[in-house]
């Protein structure tokens, strides 16, 4: 597939130089100039231009070694989209845990391994605290919002992110009743399917949804809201779209990408659909504002925006619509994808299931769980932490950029590189894990079955640029997991054997699956 839209690209770009040399000889029989020889021309331009990509991707002395990029292309015909973090895996066997690529139209270093990825990123994690400039991104936002941006922006509106979140309950009991009476909606849901088969994904969504939704919008949305269903599905199309080959072929020519029709435009027609939707919300925040009442995200930062005069700091509307756009985002599909893992993980795995009620019913009992429960339901957190350890929802993390240069195990990374810290490598490292490719939640567990901590559970990723609503995702997984565990029992539909098969995008995602969720 990425060789066929690789193939595509370049026979569109071979179309428009037919054209151009056609043109081109037109207007010289115009001009009188035919003695001129276009073709030759074009020949000279085109070497001129070889030159140029082979000297401009030139590796810079003691750079970190990997593949020979092809020309104007780089590597992107070494890449299957749906399986990128295993190439990146294969590329690691070859050159070492530090390697270097050429993607998203410049220099890629990768690295892998939780010693280095620690190293790096927390360590000397100011050398790696800015974004990369990818062309299609910066085209669609630029240096906005809370994920992509960088600089003083960025450290300015994250400062103010956290602060704002943490006075609305982030990583706070004061947030859990709200989880709590979300977990007990979507219960119902359940509930309501009788028995019968259901992909629980879209359930499960809208709960998520709504919690951020809270702490951004200030309200819940009804799970019958028909525009709140659409932004849901705009936004999943969205996370397929900004993992497939089409962002990498964009980086190959955006000049070109913008004139061309293809599935690259959906992701700017898309955003638009889902900031549109944001920028309503901002609208009726704006009519009813009380600075001496915030009541959520949106009114704190419209509140900013009138008292700040420093513009360099990002606080205009603007910005309020792709950071209110980063935080429903981040904290919908992250962890909807989680859940979505730990229950088919609980059908494969019927004997853990079995193992987590028993023990939510010996601690708990009939009530709802708590936060407070967390401490001594021990097997049931060590459960939730291997669903994301082998979910690994963001294999490749998000990418960094280098600050400045900086060296990395004798490697001199040059200022202005894009470094992924292989999130992958971390979480299935064999010097860090006892069996790393299989679902083992005694990995969390020591010898007297206590839950225990491990370095290198990093799914969050680690350092200046760690993620911001970790503590929140924190609570939701153990708030809907251990609720909906102490309700219901799930299983595959009958005759239908479950499967660990997954789609890889932006987000590492099982494939679509059915389950029966049984009242106990």
């Amino acid at each position: 597939m990425c060789k066929t839209i690789i193939f595509a690209w370049l026979l569109a770009s071979a179309w428009n130089i037919i054209t151009v040399i056609t043109e081109m000889e037109a207007l010289f029989q115009l001009l009188g100039l035919d003695w001129l020889d276009c073709r030759s021309i074009l020949i000279f331009l085109f070497l001129f231009a070889l030159f140029t990509d082979v000297a401009n991707f030139w590796r810079p002395t003691n750079y970190p070694p990997g593949p020979w990029p092809i020309p104007f292309i780089g590597d992107v015909a070494r890449i299957k989209p749906s399986t990128i973090h295993l190439d990146f895996a294969k590329f690691a066997k070859k050159y070492g845990n530090i390697y270097s690529l050429r993607l998203f139209g410049g220099h890629m270093v990768v690295i892998h391994g939780y010693r280095l990825v620690k190293e790096a990123l927390a360590v000397r994690g100011e050398d790696y605290v800015d974004r990369p400039i990818i062309p299609l991104f910066e085209d669609l936002v630029g240096n906005s919002g809370l994920v992509a941006s960088y600089g003083y922006l960025w450290k300015q509106q994250r400062r103010f992110a956290l602060h704002t979140l943490r006075n609305f309950g982030l990583g706070k009991k004061s947030l859990e009743p709200a989880i709590q009476q979300e977990c007990q909606y979507l219960a119902e849901v359940f509930a309501q399917q009788k028995g019968e088969p259901c992909n629980p994904r879209i359930f499960i969504n809208k709960a998520v949804s709504n919690i951020i939704c809270c702490l951004v919008f200030g309200e819940r949305m009804d799970y019958d809201n028909k525009r709140h269903q659409q932004i849901l599905a705009d936004l999943k199309e969205l996370i397929r779209l900004e993992g497939s080959i089409w962002v990498l072929v964009y980086s190959i020519a955006p000049w070109l990408m913008k004139r061309l029709p293809g599935p690259h435009k959906k992701i700017f027609t898309v955003t638009e659909n889902i900031i549109n939707y944001v920028q309503v919300k901002i609208s009726e925040h704006k009519e009813t504002h009380d600075p001496s009442n915030p009541r959520d995200y949106i009114d704190c930062f419209l509140t900013e925006i009138a008292e700040r005069e420093d513009k360099e700091s990002g606080f205009d509307l603007r910005n309020l619509s792709f950071s209110a756009l980063d935080l429903f985002v981040a904290g919908t599909e992250t962890t909807t994808t989680t859940l979505y893992w730990a229950l088919l993980f609980m059908i494969y795995y019927p004997h853990i299931q079995e193992k987590v009620q028993a023990e939510i019913d010996a601690e708990v009992g009939s009530r709802m769980p708590s936060l407070q429960d967390r401490d001594e339901l021990h097997f049931t957190n060590a459960v939730i932490h291997e669903v994301q350890r082998m979910g690994n929802i963001l294999p490749l993390n998000v990418g960094h950029m280098t600050t400045k240069e900086t060296t990395l195990e004798n490697f001199t990374i040059p200022k202005g590189v894009m470094v992924i810290g292989n999130l992958d490598s971390v979480l299935h490292d064999e010097t860090m894990w006892e069996s790393p490719h299989t679902f083992n939640p005694g990995h969390f567990l020591d010898e007297q079955g206590k839950f225990r901590k491990r370095d290198a559970f990093l799914p969050f990723s680690i350092g200046k640029r760690v993620c911001l609503g970790e503590q929140l995702a924190r609570m939701e997984l153990f708030l809907f997991f251990s609720g909906l565990l102490q309700r219901f029992t799930f299983s595959a539909p009958e005759g239908e054997q479950p499967s660990l098969e997954c789609d890889m995008g932006v987000v590492h995602s099982p494939k679509p699956y059915c389950l029966c969720a049984k009242l106990r």
